[in-house]
C-alpha cells in the first residue's frame, strides 16, 4: 500500500502525525529537535573576514588623515588670508578667451576628482558604519536582511553610537561632505598692469572655509564610525550574506525551521510548509519591502528635478531681460554639458549673496544641502538595491558550474559586479553634475573672496534630470527583474537562507538531494547537485522518514 501524495495546498504539520511508522517509535518532535541540532552543528563554518576589517580600517584611516590634511590647509589658509581667504595654486596669464575656458574645465576637473575621493571615504567610513549597524540589529534579534539602510535603521537606544540620533547625524554630515565639495575650488583673479599694458592673470584656488567644514565633517563620521565598531560585538567583517547567517546559526542567534527548503522569502510569512518548485521567483521590489520605497524615492527626485527645471524657465521667462536672468532663452545652440559663466549664451538664473563673513557662507551651505541632500540621501538609499540584488545573484551561483564561493575578496562585490560598480561611478558623477547646476560662484580677486552669486543653469539642471531618469530607470528594471529557475530567492534574506542551506562549505551547490515519500528533499552540498523535479513536493531533510514503510 503506497501513501498518497500531498499536496503544498491541504499541507498542515499535524497532517504528518497520521504517519506512526517511525523507526525506534520516534517522535515527530524529535525528528524537528535533531533536523535543528543537525543545521546548527554544521555551520560552524563561516569567515569572520579579518582581511575586509583590515582593508575597512585602512579606508577609515585613509579617510581620518586626508580630513586632517584638509582641516590643517583650511586653518593655515583662514589664518594667512581670513575667512574670505583663499589658498592659489599656479596663476597663468588670460590672454585670450579660450584660456579662460580651459581654466574653468580644469577647476571642474578638479572638483570632479574631490567627489571621488569624497565618496570613497564616505563609502570606507559606510562600510565600518553599516557592519556595526547589522551586528547591533542581529543582537536585537530584529536583523532580517543582510543589507539594511545604514542612515535609515536604527538600534536601540538614542545614544547607541548605531541609533537615531547619531544616525541623523550622520545623514546631514553625508549630506555636508558633498555640499563642501561644490564651494572648495573657485578661480582667483589677479588684474595686472604694467604701462602701456593691462593683463590678468587666474589660477584655482580652495577656499578656507568650506574646506575646513569638510575636514571637519569627514572626521565626525569616522569618529562616530569607530564608535559603533567598539560598542558592538561584530560576528563576521563579511558582507556575504552567507557567513553572516552562518555565523548567526552558530551563535544561536538564528534558527532554522523546518519544512521551509523550497520557501522563498516572500512565502515566509505564511504558514505553508512544503511547496513544489516554480519557474520563476519573485522580484526583488516584491521580495523586500523597503526596495518598494527607494524606486518611488528615486522617481521623486526625477519629479523634483524636472519641477526645479520648469521653475527657472518659468521665473526666467518672467523676469527675462533683467539683471538676474541671461539675456537668451534656452534652445538647442545655447545647450551645453558644462556652463560657461561669462558665456552670454547660458540660461541661467541668479542672485547675489552680499558680504563674505560667517553668515553668508552659512546661507550658502544652507542652500547647497537643502536642495542636494534629497539627491545624497536617494544616492544613499540606492545601495539597497544594488546590495539586495548582488547578494541573491551570488545565492545563484549555486545552481551554476562553479557552485557558491562564500569566501571572496572584499574588493571583488565593488568592482566585479556591475550594478555595485554602477553606483559606485554614479555618487560623485551626479553630485558633480548637481555642481554645474547649482553654482554658487564665489570668485576671488587678489586672494580673497568677493560676495557669492548663486546661479542656476537651466541646461544642466536639465542635464541632470536626463542623468537621473536614466539612474531611476535602470534601478528600476533591476528591482522589478525576476530571477528564472526553481532555486527559491532569499535577497540576503537571513532566516530564509538558513532554511534553504542544510550543509555547508566552502563551495556549495544547491539542487534535489533524496527521493523520498511523501515529500522530496533540497538543500545544499560540497558537490554539484542534480536540478530539482519540477512535479515533486519538496519539504527538506528528516521529513520522508514520516511516511509508512509500503
Amino acid at each position: 500500500m503506497t501513501a498518497s501524495k500531498p499536496t503544498e495546498e491541504n499541507w498542515h504539520p499535524s497532517s504528518l502525525l497520521a504517519y506512526d511508522a517511525l523507526p525506534n517509535h520516534q517522535d515527530f518532535e524529535s525528528i524537528i529537535s535533531d533536523a535543528k541540532f543537525t543545521a546548527d552543528t554544521r555551520t560552524d563554518f563561516y569567515d569572520r573576514s579579518l582581511t575586509s576589517r583590515r582593508y575597512a580600517l585602512v579606508g577609515v584611516a585613509c579617510s581620518g588623515i586626508f580630513s586632517c590634511s584638509c582641516i590643517v590647509v583650511a586653518i593655515v589658509t583662514l589664518v594667512n588670508h581670513g575667512v574670505s581667504g583663499v589658498t592659489v595654486s599656479n596663476m597663468v596669464t588670460i590672454d585670450s578667451n579660450d584660456k579662460e575656458v580651459q581654466l574653468g574645465v580644469e577647476g571642474e576637473i578638479v572638483t570632479l576628482i574631490l567627489n571621488l575621493i569624497v565618496t570613497l571615504c564616505t563609502e570606507s567610513i559606510g562600510f565600518v558604519h553599516g557592519i556595526s549597524l547589522r551586528s547591533a540589529l542581529a543582537s536585537e534579534s530584529r536583523l532580517r536582511f543582510n543589507t539594511n539602510l545604514r542612515l535609515l535603521t536604527a538600534a536601540r537606544g538614542w545614544y547607541n553610537p548605531n541609533g537615531a540620533l547619531l544616525n541623523g547625524i550622520m545623514a546631514v554630515l553625508l549630506i555636508i561632505s558633498y555640499s563642501s565639495t561644490s564651494l572648495v575650488v573657485c578661480v582667483n583673479t589677479q588684474d595686472l598692469s604694467t604701462p602701456p599694458f593691462a593683463f590678468s592673470m587666474q589660477g584655482i584656488a580652495i577656499a578656507g572655509l568650506p574646506l575646513l567644514f569638510l575636514g571637519v565633517v569627514l572626521l565626525l563620521q569616522v569618529v562616530i564610525a569607530l564608535s559603533a565598531m567598539r560598542a558592538v560585538k561584530v560576528l563576521t567583517w563579511s558582507s556575504s550574506p552567507f557567513d553572516l547567517t552562518a555565523a548567526l546559526v552558530h551563535h544561536t542567534q538564528l534558527t532554522p525551521v523546518t519544512f521551509q527548503c523550497m520557501r522563498c522569502v516572500s512565502g515566509l510569512d505564511t504558514d505553508e510548509g512544503p511547496a513544489k518548485p516554480r519557474d520563476t521567483q519573485p522580484s526583488a521590489w516584491h521580495a523586500h519591502p523597503s526596495i518598494r520605497k527607494v524606486v518611488i524615492s528615486l522617481w521623486g527626485i526625477v519629479v523634483a528635478c524636472a519641477g526645479w527645471a520648469i521653475l527657472v524657465m518659468y521665473i526666467w521667462h518672467k523676469y527675462a531681460g533683467a539683471g538676474s536672468t541671461s539675456p537668451v532663452a534656452l534652445t538647442i545652440q545655447t545647450w551645453s554639458f558644462l556652463p560657461t559663466q561669462l558665456n552670454v549664451q547660458s540660461n541661467y538664473i541668479a542672485y547675489a549673496v552680499p558680504g563674505v563673513n560667517i553668515q553668508p557662507w552659512i546661507l550658502v551651505f544652507v542652500n547647497m544641502a537643502i536642495i542636494q541632500g534629497s539627491l545624497t540621501l536617494g544616492l544613499h538609499c540606492s545601495e539597497l538595491i544594488a546590495n539586495v540584488i548582488r547578494d541573491e545573484r551570488q545565492w545563484r551561483c549555486a545552481t551554476g558550474r562553479k557552485g557558491l564561493r562564500t569566501a571572496t575578496n572584499p574588493l571583488m562585490p565593488i568592482f566585479t559586479h556591475p550594478i555595485c560598480l554602477a553606483l559606485f561611478v554614479a555618487k560623485p558623477f551626479l553630485h558633480w553634475m548637481f555642481g554645474l547646476s547649482f553654482i554658487a560662484s564665489d570668485p576671488a580677486y587678489g586672494g580673497q573672496l568677493e560676495g557669492f552669486v548663486v546661479v542656476m543653469y537651466t541646461a544642466q539642471i536639465w542635464n541632470l534630470c536626463i542623468a537621473l531618469f536614466i539612474f531611476a530607470c535602470f534601478f528600476t528594471l533591476v528591482a522589478l527583474h525576476q530571477p528564472r529557475g526553481p532555486q527559491p530567492a532569499a535577497y540576503g534574506h537571513v532566516q530564509t537562507l538558513a532554511n534553504l542551506v542544510d550543509e555547508w562549505s566552502p563551495v556549495m551547490w544547491w539542487g534535489h538531494k533524496e527521493d523520498q515519500i511523501p515529500y522530496c528533499h533540497a538543500g545544499t552540498s560540497d558537490h554539484p547537485l542534480p536540478d530539482v523535479k519540477m512535479d515533486c513536493v519538496y519539504a527538506g531533510s528528516g521529513v520522508g522518514s514520516l511516511a509508512p514503510v509500503s
